[in-house]
């Protein structure tokens, strides 16, 4: 596929590697759209509304995103194995435990911890990755990377609908997630081609030095909106004839202004900020992430990547996330029944609609450097126009076909976008960048979308919510296509980069 990224590892390892990580990628998305799949049982068990089941998608998206920043720059300063190994079984048990949820409450407060723990995975794996095929090739390699999120999402509409109707939600929970322990063993042993990072710093350097006064000024406007959205909740609460979901979309939209504020803030931290990090390393984790907002503020490609990666990721995920939930309530299927019409079309559609999009991508660099940022967005302007006569559909055997090809689209931008992200960015803070591509994908796009689609089916149903979604990711598709002039003139710019 390619040459090795270092000579003592050889063709044979880098294959095992790359399964190895792509079937991590799988355990990552069955855990986290399982839950998805347990939807209407989870409904009817603890009594709760759409939107309500939109905010555990959500609450996992914001601890996911969050987790995600951490993750990239631990990946960066320490142990890509460790932070990979350890979320891993971080996740695999709090899905477990998810079962054992008593209330709506702690069931968002499990999945929450799941988020956190996942966001550890992508931004360390596709580094790593990124060192064992670092030029040609890397598209598909991501590619092949990313076939675990399309078999691992399907597998969880499959898997769960058989193992739900079997067993019930709770113990779907706890099957899922226990084997996950096995594979963090397996991910521990990987060998790592890069030596962890030593901090280092450049003379005259300027440290950013951050106090706790700083920090509480700038998360200020999320603390208060956490306070004022759980007073507004409470509030509402006193009275019974307003809806429990009244006092939830107040929450999530009173919280939401509160978290764009912080990151405008923080925005205009770092673009206070004068030096450009050359040769050297941050001298800690502050430092880290600061260089990579920087980074992508001043990286064209970035924005564009960034912004059309997380109007595609509401689409797509919020399309998987509600899929067994229409199929039994507008085509009557029972929860069995789902699974199968669609979870094996999927599947298969994912899997290629990965594969194909990452070779695409690496055929396309071969005639253009805007290559892979075509690959990206083309599935998304093809699949998008689909994904509405989808929706028309009341046949259950048509609506499969279409979901094939609709998932085969969506998923071609996989590989292309991963491999784009590391074309642009520096080696030494390239998990840290993936981190923060990783939390505003989720912050922006599935965060938002997964409720607002929930509190839209609450008043309209869920078909004329659900039609909301080709909108979405034909502008993300169109979006990434900005980057085309772009991408020539900072890839140039990371190789002129010294120490890269």
């Amino acid at each position: 596929m390619s040459a090795p990224a270092t000579p003592a590892l050889s063709e044979r390892y880098l294959r095992y590697a790359l399964g190895l990580l792509a079937f991590g990628t799988l355990l990552n998305y069955l855990d986290r759209n399982i839950i998805l799949v347990l939807f209407e049982p989870i409904k009817q068990e603890l009594h709760i509304s759409d939107t309500q089941l939109g905010w555990i998608g959500s609450g996992f998206a914001i601890a996911f995103a969050l987790g995600a920043l951490g993750a990239g720059v631990l990946s960066d300063l320490r142990s890509r194995r460790a932070v990979i190994a350890g979320g891993l079984a971080l996740w695999s048990g709090f899905t477990a435990l998810g079962g054992l949820a008593g209330s709506y409450w702690q069931l968002v407060t499990s999945r929450g911890v799941v988020g956190a723990a996942e966001s550890s995975y992508l931004p360390s794996a596709q580094a790593l990755l990124a060192d064992y095929f670092p030029d040609k090739g890397r598209a598909q390699a991501m590619g092949i990377f990313w076939i675990g999120l399309a078999v691992g999402g399907v597998m969880a509409v499959w898997v769960g609908g058989h193992l739900a109707t079997a067993f019930g939600w709770r113990a779907t929970l706890v099957i899922v997630g226990l084997p996950g322990f096995l594979f963090a063993a397996l991910m521990s042993r990987l060998k790592d081609p890069r030596p962890v990072r030593r901090a280092a710093r450049t003379p005259g350097m300027r440290k950013f030095v951050i106090t706790p006064r700083i920090a509480l000024r700038a998360g200020l406007p999320l603390l208060v909106s956490l306070l004022l959205g759980g007073a507004v909740v409470g509030f509402l609460a006193l009275f019974e004839s307003v809806p429990a979901t009244v006092g939830t979309a107040a929450f999530g939209v009173i919280v939401g202004s509160g978290l764009i504020w912080t990151v405008l803030k923080w925005v205009r931290i770092v673009m206070r900020l004068r030096h450009v990090l050359l040769p050297g390393t941050p001298a800690d984790a502050v430092d880290e992430m600061l260089d990579a907002a920087g980074l992508v503020l001043r990286t064209p490609t970035l924005i564009w990547m960034f912004v059309g990666g997380a109007l595609t990721t509401a689409a797509m995920n919020s399309l998987v996330a509600w899929s067994a939930s229409y199929l039994q309530r507008v085509l009557h299927l029972t929860l069995l029944e789902a699974g199968r019409q669609i979870g094996l079309a999927g599947l298969v559609a994912g899997v290629l609609g990965s594969w194909l999009g990452g070779r695409i991508g690496d055929r396309l660099m071969q005639h253009t450097r805007a290559g892979r940022v075509i690959a990206s967005a083309v599935g998304f302007l093809l699949g998008a126009p689909l994904c509405v006569v989808l929706l028309l559909m009341n046949d259950v055997h048509v609506f499969a076909a279409l979901f094939f090809v609709v998932v085969f689209f969506f998923t071609w931008y996989n590989g292309p976008i991963a491999a784009v992200l590391f074309d642009v960015v520096p080696r030494g803070i390239a998990a840290t960048v993936m981190g923060a591509y990783v939390f505003f994908i989720h912050i922006a796009g599935d965060a938002v979308a997964l409720p607002v689609v929930g509190f839209l089916s609450d008043r309209y149903g869920l078909r004329v919510a659900l039609m909301t979604l080709p909108a979405v990711g034909l502008l993300g598709g169109a979006l990434l296509l900005l980057a085309v002039p772009t991408v020539a003139r900072d890839m140039e710019r990371v190789k002129a980069r010294p120490g890269t």
